[in-house]
């Protein structure tokens, strides 16, 4: 495993499962999609998010991408490759977090277990077992909205405040919005955990000038996100401001549904010649003429980032 250069920060994608037409999984396209992020520099690569249709994988077809995706970020310097861990039981979490980073995962994301309502210290009690079995840095996936848990960010302070002093851990807020959140949690936190943002980046400016980390958008259109966020980095924020609400009307409009979004990044990377199948598995959300007119507009308008 290459050291990484740079820090867990950035934009680092949620990856796409790649299906053939007849829904197997496609290793080619697979592994197509994880070359282009690294060479697009992306700051790192998240296998099995929602977006991954993590839920739809058979346990085989997971670890075949898993070793696939992990392969290659191993020999980046610049591109931490990371993998999800979405069990629902401590114990299997623990196993599959430890089988990541022996693999050679530079950090974990966790999704906290929701099914069957568990409490809050249950909750906390799986996030611990798991954080404190592996080494690696761990990103923490609070998504109220798919999981129906709602957790205040004394939570998470008081979880830090329950690990080792060098334990390094991110909560990746999808709360709508997320800014006030993140505000919170930083200002408790004394900054010692770090803040990510998914939800396609709608709300990307105002979260990293609240002090995120990062971003966790899809695979589809990375380079876009990497234009913003050098744009902030380059303290161009009237810069940031204009390409984001020019990216804006499309991620809105995608985001009302996990399934909307998940059909048009693969609709949007098939056209780009990246994937060789915009399949999706079933159920999932069918585009309409209207819809797939909007994706032929958005390609054209950022065609110049989309070579």
């Amino acid at each position: 495993m290459t050291v990484k250069k740079s820090a867990l920060e950035g934009i680092v994608p949620i990856m796409a499962a790649t299906f053939t037409p007849a829904g197997l999984l496609d290793e080619a396209s697979f592994q197509a999609l994880v070359q282009h992020l690294i060479k697009a520099k992306v700051n790192g690569l998240t296998l099995f998010g929602l977006v991954t249709e993590f839920y739809k994988l058979t346990d085989h077809e997971r670890a075949k991408m898993q070793s696939l995706m992990l392969a290659q970020t191993a020999l980046s310097e610049d591109s931490w490759g990371i993998i999800s861990i979405t069990d629902h039981s401590r114990e299997v979490a623990v196993l599959r977090a430890q089988a990541a980073e022996a693999e050679g995962a530079d950090a974990l994301m966790l999704l906290p277990p929701f099914f069957l309502s568990p409490g809050e210290e249950a909750i906390a009690e799986h996030i611990r077992q798991v954080i404190t079995s592996v080494q690696i840095p761990v990103i923490i996936q609070y998504a109220p909205a798919q999981t129906g848990v709602r957790l205040a960010p004394q939570f998470f302070v008081e979880l830090q405040q329950s690990l080792p002093e060098t334990r390094q851990i991110f909560v990746k807020v999808e709360t709508q919005p997320p800014g006030r959140y993140i505000t919170q949690l930083l200002e408790a936190s004394k900054q010692k955990i770090g803040a990510l943002v998914g939800y396609a980046g709608v709300q990307m400016p105002d979260v990293m000038q609240r002090g995120a980390a990062g971003i966790q958008p899809g695979s589809a259109f990375v380079e876009i996100y990497l234009e913003i966020y050098e744009r902030f980095k380059q303290a161009d924020i009237s810069g940031m401001n204009a390409l984001h609400q020019q990216l804006l009307p499309y991620i809105n409009t995608w985001m009302q549904g996990i399934e909307m979004i998940i059909r048009v990044e693969k609709t949007i990377l098939h056209k780009r010649g990246i994937i060789a199948s915009d399949y999706c598995r079933q159920p999932t959300y069918s585009l309409d003429k209207l819809e797939i007119a909007q994706i032929e507009a958005f390609l054209a308008e950022f065609a110049a980032f989309l070579k």
